[in-house]
């Protein structure tokens, strides 16, 4: 059983993974908690490390039990066939997740275009390249996992 990217509609990450799990099909929805400021208040809120994606685990046959879910858009494509994310990518994933403090991201003269191998994190060991440098924050393409990262800087 390989683990899956599916895309869902905006917002409703939680919702389809609730809906997942209630069918009996194995899914990761990493969360993290972030401080949300309304006008009146300030709050903690837990939103998904991913917009509008979430990782599902089952066989390949049963690939479209998903669709029975409200909110599924489409799984995510990489060269034409379905995403795969490793087990060690998932796991390590829940590892930092689960002790956010622990890792430090460290930021010393990068410039557009450099190649790095990320240190920590989620994507520990992951090669990417730098695409924009900004005085907040850095966005980072990951071509093996066909995404883009944006860090924060602190």
């Amino acid at each position: 059983m390989n683990w899956y990217v599916v895309y869902t509609k905006p917002k409703w990450e939680k919702k389809v993974a609730e809906q997942l799990i209630q069918r009996g099909i194995d899914c990761y929805c990493p969360l993290v908690t972030q401080i949300k400021q309304w006008s009146d208040r300030k709050k903690k809120v837990e939103v998904p490390l991913f917009n509008s994606y979430i990782f599902v685990r089952l066989a390949e046959k049963d690939r479209n039990l998903v669709f029975q879910s409200s909110g599924v858009v489409r799984y995510l494509f990489w060269l034409g066939k379905p995403a795969i994310v490793r087990d060690d990518e998932i796991d390590t994933i829940q590892k930092w997740l689960s002790n956010p403090d622990q890792y430090e991201i460290a930021v010393t003269s990068i410039q557009v275009g450099d190649k790095l191998i990320l240190e920590s994190g989620p994507f520990k060991s992951q090669e990417a390249i730098v695409q924009e440098v900004n005085k907040n924050n850095y966005v980072l393409v990951l071509e093996s996992m066909g995404c883009v990262l944006k860090v924060k800087m602190k």
